[in-house]
């Protein structure tokens, strides 16, 4: 719903955030990078029953992961977060690298500024290595059934890393189920598959309009879906969009990890077969020339 997807009012973001509520969503999902601490305030505001909230954040020492904690706790005006988390962490190497921003959690959780901790990744690598540390309650790992968007192999690898962190006492919500939309023509085989996963807990799944809000809440709850909630979610398709002006400065390339950025005549362009649309690209663009829409 942020500036880097939708980009939408911030009272219409309420709204949906409220509506999804009334329909039994409880828990959403953010990050320091998305930009959209006020949507998520003004609709928890809104709403009548309580939120479950995570954020993440890219920080790798304690002051400026003291910072993000309390960006979120102002932001979204609440004073616990109830799970807080590394951002993209990519293997053991990198939580250890990390690990004084990782200890701060560790204090405000011991506080009461935060529940859980734990850590979000694309790479099976990033699982294995949170699986080595205790202290990590939650993983947040890319999972769908084609595997689009694992960076360091297949699908089958990611989930024999994910059962190990199950059973490891390790709470599981996975992200990316329609591989950023490009999995849309297929969403039922989609989500039919993460809900014959007994050891995924959650599914973070994008929503933007009221009707992607009904279709998820009636899919999860194997109910019947009206023809229209399925003809007009359907037919939305996401795509990575870089406006003319972009002139090819490579910032980037740098920061995609799905290798689907390349500069051709003077300018960024994607591979839409490899995009995920993460919109980490458009948060480094010094010219504001890349959304998701």
């Amino acid at each position: 719903m942020g500036p880097l997807q939708a980009d939408l009012d911030t009272d219409l973001a309420a709204e949906l955030i409220a509506h999804a509520s009334d329909k039994g969503i409880n828990f959403i999902d953010t990050a320091a990078l998305y930009g959209n601490y006020e949507h998520i305030k003004k609709g928890i505001k809104k709403s009548r029953k309580d939120w479950i909230v995570s954020s993440k954040s890219y920080d790798y020492d304690a002051k400026g992961m003291k910072a993000s904690l309390e960006k979120a706790r102002v932001g979204m005006d609440r004073d616990v977060i109830d799970l807080f988390m590394l951002h993209e962490t990519e293997s053991e190497h990198t939580i250890r690298g990390h690990w004084e921003a990782f200890e701060y959690l560790l204090n405000a959780k011991s506080k009461g500024m935060v529940r859980a901790v734990g850590v979000s990744t694309h790479r099976i690598e990033g699982v294995r290595g949170a699986n080595k540390f205790n202290e990590i309650d939650v993983i947040h790992p890319i999972f769908n059934f084609t595997g689009l968007g694992i960076e360091d192999g297949s699908v089958e690898e990611m989930e024999s890393a994910i059962i190990e962190a199950h059973l490891k006492g390790k709470g599981i919500f996975a992200m990316k189920p329609l591989g950023g939309g490009n999995l849309i023509s297929q969403r039922e085989i989609a989500f039919d598959f993460l809900k014959s996963k007994n050891f995924i807990h959650s599914i973070a799944i994008g929503m933007q309009s009221f009707e992607e809000i009904d279709y998820n809440v009636l899919m999860i709850k194997n109910q019947k879906i009206p023809e229209d909630v399925i003809e007009i979610t359907g037919n939305r398709v996401r795509t990575l969009h870089i406006d003319e002006w972009c002139n090819g400065c490579a910032e980037c390339i740098k920061v995609c990890g799905q290798k689907a950025l390349k500069i051709k005549d003077g300018r960024s362009t994607v591979d839409v077969n490899k995009c995920v649309l993460c919109s980490y690209c458009s948060s480094v663009c010094p010219l504001f020339c890349i959304k998701v829409v």
